[in-house]
Order: C-alpha cells, then sequence, then structure tokens
C-alpha cells in the first residue's frame, strides 16, 4: 500500500495566506497605494492572487474585457461595489463579478482585507484595466 501524500497546492496556499512561501512558487508581492497583491499561481485561463487592502483604503472602480472574478474573503470585512449593488462581505464568504461589469473593492474595516482572487479569462493582464474612478489619481495608460 502506497502512503497518502498531501496536495502541494493546498500547502502552498496555506502557507501563502501566511506570508510565507514553502515552494517559492508564487511571484513577487505588487505594492500599490491600496495595499499589495502577490500571484500565487497562473496557468493557462486562470489566476490566484492574495489580495491586501489597507484599513480605509479602496481599489479603482474599474472593469476588465477579458476576465471574470472571484473574491474570497480570509480576514476583515469587504465592501463590494459590482454594477449597481453593493454588498458587505466577510470572512468565509465570497462574491462574482463577471466581466465587462464595473466594480470596486474597498476595506471599511480597521484590520487590513485579505482575501483571494481568482481569475478566469482569456487574458489575464494587469493592462485589462478600465479605470472609472480612482482615488490615487493613477489613469491608464494610452
Amino acid at each position: 500500500m502506497s502512503p497518502v501524500k498531501e496536495a502541494p497546492s493546498a500547502i502552498t496556499s496555506i502557507a501563502s495566506l501566511n506570508g510565507e512561501s514553502i515552494h517559492g512558487h508564487h511571484g513577487p508581492t505588487v505594492e500599490r497605494p491600496w495595499g499589495s497583491f502577490t500571484t500565487l499561481e497562473e496557468g493557462r485561463g486562470y489566476k490566484i492572487k492574495r489580495i491586501e487592502v489597507k484599513s480605509g483604503h479602496r481599489l479603482s472602480l474599474q472593469m476588465h474585457h477579458h476576465r471574470s472574478e472571484h473574491w474570497i474573503v480570509v480576514s476583515g470585512t469587504a465592501k463590494v461595489t459590482c454594477g449597481d449593488q453593493e454588498t458587505m462581505i466577510s470572512t468565509n464568504q465570497s462574491t462574482y463579478v463577471p466581466k465587462c461589469t464595473a466594480h470596486r473593492l474597498e476595506n471599511p474595516g480597521v484590520i487590513p482585507l485579505i482575501l483571494i482572487e481568482v481569475q478566469n479569462g482569456e487574458y489575464l493582464g494587469e493592462d485589462d484595466i478600465i479605470r472609472f474612478q480612482d482615488d490615487y489619481a493613477r489613469h491608464e495608460k494610452k
């Protein structure tokens, strides 16, 4: 009988949530004015990120032409704008953002908001962002 092995992706994901690296497979942490993100894993048609949003900060009101996103809250509380709806989600809750839908992620709480984002689509580049409103005066590159 062969021994049972744990899935390395589960171990890596748990370690990455805690800011640790077991196998070193994830990309560098990218700092933004609102917090940071780390790409944990990427493959054909998908990308998984760990996103941290500082207390009182929010991402731009934006849209993507080529990807949808699933957000799962690991800790903290997220105020989510998706289309014309605003909702609050907290630890162990999730939401879905369809492609071509204006959306925003905000941390109204006092502790950092940590979430896992799963992107799906034919193109997942950081330049597939149309910003409608931004607290940090970032503009699209033309």
